[in-house]
């Protein structure tokens, strides 16, 4: 089967919110950081199973400019090596083990491609929230969307980060990406901010949020979308569920699916 009349387009930020009565998007953190290697495949099919609807992921560049997935600029923390992963080798990078310093039973996983995570979502299911990490280089941005353009997932990914000069970026070599801005502290005017941009989301911490619940309602006034992070409690979902707000991103996918499961069940 083939097609000669395909236009891309850009994605509504409006498809981001959530409908009266809809659950909140279940997003899972790094796939599943209490119970596997996080940003590991592994981590990536156990945070789909437990009902994550995106699976959120951090890339960062190799020496040789291969997009891998990696939330810290060394790979100390969740490897058996040492080093930036900026001054490493994709084979070097391809070498390490990523899964023994969890568990023993985790021994042997590897530190993924961006290509390979995105080959796993493409046959398996599920959708991509994409973190660009520190960068002050549009080549580099520009490696990660070649990535997404070649795996075919234009569709299914959504890149945020907190620079917004990285969205910039994104927006000018791939507008049909929809973008989203991670914010630690809201911004004097978000939907200022997100309209210059071009964002389909606005991503505020918690915290964040926690000190002006009315700017949900002033975002989707613009049609945009509204996912909180990184929240892990009952507690928090139902409150930002009151805040109106249209996704989670949760290291517990699997704990936010059953409460909300629960929730439908009672209304």
């Amino acid at each position: 089967m083939s097609f000669d009349d395909v236009r891309v387009t850009r994605v509504s930020s409006s498809a981001f919110q959530r409908v009266a009565a809809a659950p909140m998007t279940v997003v899972a953190h790094r796939g599943a950081p209490a119970l596997a290697p996080e940003n590991t495949i592994l981590a990536q099919e156990i945070g789909r199973r437990s009902g994550g609807v995106f699976i959120e992921n951090d890339v960062r560049l190799s020496r040789d400019r291969v997009p891998f997935l990696m939330h810290d600029p060394t790979v100390d923390r969740t490897t058996d090596g040492v080093g930036k992963i900026s001054e490493l080798s994709a084979a070097q990078l391809r070498g390490l083990d990523a899964g023994s310093w969890l568990a023993p039973v985790f021994a042997g996983a590897r530190v993924p491609t961006l290509a390979e995570q995105l080959a796993d979502l493409r046959t398996r299911g599920g959708s991509l929230l994409l973190e660009i990490k520190e960068t002050d280089s549009m080549e580099d941005v520009a490696a990660v969307v070649d990535v997404v353009r070649a795996e075919e997932m234009t569709g299914r990914v959504v890149i945020q980060s907190f620079d917004p000069q990285h969205l910039r970026w994104v927006r000018q070599l791939a507008p049909e990406i929809p973008l989203g801005l991670l914010r630690p502290k809201l911004d004097a005017d978000p939907v200022a901010v997100s309209q210059e941009l071009g964002l389909a989301l606005y991503n505020p911490s918690g915290v964040a949020l926690e000190a002006r619940p009315s700017v949900v309602a002033d975002l989707h006034a613009a049609g945009l979308g509204v996912w909180v992070w990184t929240v892990d409690t009952a507690e928090q979902w139902s409150r930002y569920e009151g805040y109106g707000v249209d996704g989670l991103i949760t290291n517990r996918a699997g704990e936010l699916t059953g409460w909300l499961s629960g929730r439908g069940a009672g209304r």
